[in-house]
């Protein structure tokens, strides 16, 4: 095997070996007007990040008059390893609290996780 070809396949497998993960989420609420206080981010789920599964889920929940998410749903997924850490960010999230002359619509909010890998390139060193 040549140099070059060696030296290729080396920075093609650093390459495919160094992947971050991170999911993101739409903070964006179009259906209310309740505004996001803390929205965690979830984790990702180390056995697909190892099997480099990304994907997607959109959870609907209603909003409390206190602010917490109740009555949380997976609507969409493309895959169900995220379902769970999608749930659990949006439990753990709080909204702003309703003040006492406001009425609760009690429309459904929506949260899109986005969990995808970015290839990471590690410099040769030298």
């Amino acid at each position: 095997m040549s140099t070059i070809r060696l030296a290729l396949l080396l920075v093609a497998l650093v390459f495919w070996t160094s992947m971050v993960s991170s999911a993101d989420v739409d903070t964006e609420d179009t259906a209310t007007d309740r505004r996001p206080l803390h929205t965690v981010i979830p984790d990702y789920p180390e056995n697909a990040r190892r099997d480099r599964i990304e994907g997607h889920v959109q959870v609907c929940f209603n909003v409390s008059r206190n602010g917490t998410p109740r009555r949380i749903a997976v609507r969409k997924s493309t895959h169900r390893v995220f379902e769970k850490p999608a749930m659990k960010a949006v439990r753990e999230s709080r909204f702003v609290p309703l003040q006492d002359d406001v009425e609760d619509s009690g429309i459904k909010t929506c949260r899109t996780f986005r969990f995808y890998l970015e290839p990471v390139l590690n410099e040769p060193s030298t």
